[in-house]
């Protein structure tokens, strides 16, 4: 994470200082009054609510601090709507080599923190991202995958 600048849309920053906002007020002061209601059940040793709401708390605090550094270290990108070159932020359609076209797979090219709902994330320094970059519909793209070189056509960027 150290050094890595995050590319990510106007929206998406917005979001994320909003989460950020409601995780470091919000979300702190409800999760301290969990806390302190677990605190009260009595010996905190054999207490699994106090120990889930300290966990819950943990990874608040995960989120909250792996926010702050997208917020600090972001540059924000614009896309064209209406390109037909896969870019930041696009959805690439692929058919792997011999299979059917109906047989597609739908990546998103950015960050994690953008993923659209049910899309399959591929950062742009991926293997598979960096290939797609710049590529069009119709282009046979390769990338190294563990098991070896794989092809996959674009059929779609939305």
């Amino acid at each position: 994470m150290a050094g890595e600048i995050h590319r990510i849309t106007k929206e998406t920053l917005e979001k994320l200082r909003a989460e950020y906002d409601h995780l470091t007020t919000v979300g702190r002061t409800e999760i301290a009054r969990v806390i302190e209601a677990a605190r009260l059940l009595g010996d905190l040793s054999e207490n699994g609510d106090y120990h889930a709401a300290k966990d819950d708390q943990g990874k608040m605090e995960s989120r909250i601090r792996q926010i702050d550094h997208v917020l600090r270290h972001h540059e924000i990108v614009e896309r064209d709507s209406e390109t037909t070159i896969v870019q930041h932020a696009s959805i690439v359609r692929v058919v792997y080599e011999g299979d059917a076209d109906d047989d597609f797979q739908e990546f998103f090219i950015g960050s994690i923190e953008e993923r659209p709902e049910g899309v399959l994330v591929a950062s742009p320094s991926s293997p598979l991202g960096s290939a797609l970059l710049n590529r069009e519909i119709g282009d046979l793209v390769e990338y190294e995958a563990p098991s070896g070189v794989l092809r996959v056509k674009i059929v779609g960027i939305r």
